[in-house]
């Protein structure tokens, strides 16, 4: 079974950083694509982020060069630090896993939450202005 417990959300005006983590607990199988999403009130849950176990990375374009997605294999820990964050970026943020295709379908299609198995509870980011 595949645990995610999400921490680091909080309150921030903007311009300010927060590094989210994602505690994960199973088989490296079953961690081997991780991603984080977020979800604003009254809008749809969208993908922010995404890696493999190797490193390899892929952003929304709404937060290239703001975002930095990185883990710790030894640890199953997954961060996203946020730098420069904007009101716009206030939101729950999901950790998840368990993509249910490999490869190329990951590349294209991480940014649907249907195709992920595995979420978190979720934490909370407010960014004032």
């Amino acid at each position: 079974q595949v645990q995610l417990v999400e921490s680091g959300g909080g309150s921030v005006q903007a311009g300010g950083s927060l590094r989210l983590s994602c505690a994960a607990s199973g088989s490296d199988y079953s961690l081997y694509y991780m991603g984080w999403f977020r979800q604003a009130s009254g809008k749809e849950r969208e993908g922010v982020a995404t890696i493999d176990s190797a490193g390899n990375t892929f952003y929304a374009d709404s937060v290239k060069g703001q975002f930095t997605l990185s883990r710790d294999n030894g640890k199953n820990i997954l961060y996203l630090q946020m730098n420069s964050l904007k009101p716009e970026d206030t939101a729950m943020y999901y950790c998840a896993t368990g993509f249910k295709y490999g490869g190329s379908m990951w590349r294209q299609n991480w940014r649907e939450r249907g195709n992920w198995i595995f979420w978190g509870q979720g934490t909370q980011v407010t960014v004032s202005s």
